[in-house]
């Protein structure tokens, strides 16, 4: 990994770097890992000066510096804000005749092309005024790896989202030809969502003239170290880094299960996968994952840890009033009071002649009424079951409650999969996440120009097919949504198989519907029996710009739930 360079001839003149008082912490923290991936580091014998800038200066009358947050082999980052767009940006900005600077704006504009939101996006790179500035998002609700790594390990629902997130992201990065060689805790945010994304693909690396011989194995092993930080906060080397403790010296790498008790055994033996070591791997059951495919597809492989059920809080105990308590008569149960509540004691009994006989009298009127009532009821219940042949009353009890409607139960999901009929799929690798249980993950479409209905020639829909497991009854399905708006068109359909071959037209529908809200309930005018149910949506609302696509006509679907 490019940050494990603890026996790094070069690091004295790194550490020099991190003790001038300007370089970022992260800088430093990049000298205390051990080298693990095989990479080549290149730094220019000659000392290169950062160009001298400060806050205030502006870059092409648009981007107003900042904050410097990293200052180090010529080239400095800055927190900065677009004025043009009014919003926090930040900015790498080194000389225009700086060694590296060619390999920067190439890095810069790559990056820029691949346009996958699991990134943070480089938004301009330009040379101008002798100066080569790279300008990117700035996420200021996210939190950093090495902020939660310091707060403890991870859950493992939360590992495991971890390795699952940043795997598929680089192993969709690898198949455009891009590597990040430098993925450490401080280049992975996460976002209030539960989302993580990845700052520097590329650019990171091109800064520091970090290269690599085997980039995917490299990128693989960060993920592996990322996953065993997670999981028992150490740093799987002898040396310390990014602030966590490295492993005991002379023990070697052991695996996070006999590092730490309670760390889930398939996320332990996940990680010594990713770890290789010149092909070797703790877990002798398991093959190495050399690539983030590969350990992208050990992670989809594994069955799916839930997150941890809520904490149930006990309600405070139950306070019975005075009453309840029985307090007649007894001593009163406050403090110091000596009192007792005095005893009712009821009135003498009629003991006369005359009481005598009112009492029988009122008995006798008594069991005359009861007789009475209790003949009246009888007469009427006979009368009722002498009388099938009136209206509403020709059926019997057992047949008037097989009448009663049965009540719906929830389908489980056994898988899904997008659904993409011209060969152009929206976000394939999340389909799964519309039925995690996890309303923090979602499956998105890409952003459209043309709406709120697509239009025809350039994309009919989107859509995700569910495999029920073996063929239901539908009869409902609930939509949560991400986006809210005018308006999205969701229609539900029975099909065949879990990969249509043929055309929505040719499908059975179920179910169709249209809302503003981030919410939609499709219910069929009679049950459907199928096992392969396809979520077919044909518009969508138009929403601006946020953290992983541009302003656009767009959606997301974050649960789904079919009943039948």
């Amino acid at each position: 990994m490019a940050d494990n360079s603890g026996d790094d001839p070069l690091a004295a003149q790194a550490d020099k770097a991190a003790t001038d008082g300007e370089a970022h912490a992260d800088e430093a923290a990049e000298q205390g890992a051990q080298d693990t991936g095989g990479e080549r580091k290149t730094r220019e014998q000659s000392a290169i000066s950062a160009p001298e800038l400060h806050s205030g200066h502006k870059l092409a009358r648009r981007y107003r510096l900042e904050e410097c947050v990293t200052r180090l082999d010529g080239f400095s980052s800055w927190r900065a804000v677009d004025e043009k767009l009014r919003r926090a940006v930040g900015v790498h900005i080194l000389p225009a005749d700086h060694p590296r600077a060619r390999s920067v704006l190439a890095a810069a504009r790559s990056a820029a092309l691949l346009g996958d939101p699991r990134f943070v996006q480089v938004l301009d790179a330009v040379e101008e005024n002798d100066l080569v500035y790279v300008v990117h998002e700035w996420l200021p609700d996210a939190t950093e790896l090495t902020a939660l790594l310091a707060a403890g390990p991870m859950e493992a629902h939360d590992a495991y989202q971890l390795v699952s997130q940043l795997s598929q992201a680089m192993a969709a990065a690898h198949r455009e030809g891009l590597a990040h060689l430098r993925l450490t805790p401080g280049a992975v945010l996460r976002s209030s969502t539960g989302q993580y994304r990845i700052r520097g693909l590329a650019v990171n690396a091109a800064l520091r003239g970090i290269s690599a011989d085997r980039p995917q194995r490299t990128d693989t092993e960060a993920i592996g170290a990322l996953l065993y930080a997670a999981l028992t906060q150490r740093w799987p080397y002898e040396s310390d880094a990014y602030g966590l403790s490295g492993l005991p010296k002379g023990v070697g790498l052991i695996a996070p299960d006999q590092v730490r008790a309670g760390v889930h055994r398939g996320l332990s033996e996940l990680a010594m996968r990713a770890l290789v070591n010149d092909g070797a791997t703790a877990s002798r059951q398991e093959p190495p994952c050399t690539t983030p495919d590969e350990l992208a597809k050990a992670v989809a492989a594994m069955p799916r840890i839930r997150p941890p059920e809520p904490a149930f809080t006990a309600p405070p105990e139950y306070q019975r009033t005075t009453y309840q308590q029985g307090t007649y008569g007894r001593t009163s149960a406050h403090p110091g009071s000596g009192l007792t509540q005095p005893v009712v004691v009821p009135p003498a009994p009629l003991e006369s002649r005359t009481g005598k006989l009112l009492k029988w009298t009122v008995s006798a009127l008594l069991i005359a009424a009861l007789g009475l009532g209790s003949w009246q009821i009888a007469d009427k219940l006979l009368d009722r079951d002498q009388t099938p042949d009136e209206p509403g009353n020709s059926q019997t009890t057992d047949e008037k409650q097989n009448d009663k409607p049965k009540e719906p139960v929830t389908l489980a999901i056994r898988g899904a999969q997008e659904y993409a009929p011209d060969g152009t799929p929206q976000n394939a690798e999340d389909a799964r996440s519309t039925h995690d249980d996890d309303p923090g993950s979602y499956w998105r479409t890409n952003s459209f120009q043309d709406g709120p209905d697509l239009h025809p020639q350039v994309k009919k829909g989107v859509g995700i097919v569910y495999d029920l497991g073996a063929e239901r009854e539908v009869t409902s399905a609930s939509i949560m949504l991400r986006h809210g708006g005018d308006y999205t068109k969701i229609a539900l359909y029975a099909t065949d198989r879990l990969s249509p071959s043929g055309s929505v037209d040719s499908m059975k529908k179920i179910a169709n519907g249209q809302t503003s809200s981030t919410s939609l309930k499709l219910t069929a005018a009679e049950p459907v029996k199928s096992r392969y149910v396809l979520l077919w949506m044909t518009a969508m609302p138009y929403s601006p710009q946020d953290r992983f696509s541009n302003a656009g006509y767009k959606q997301a679907i974050t649960d789904v739930q079919f009943t039948g």
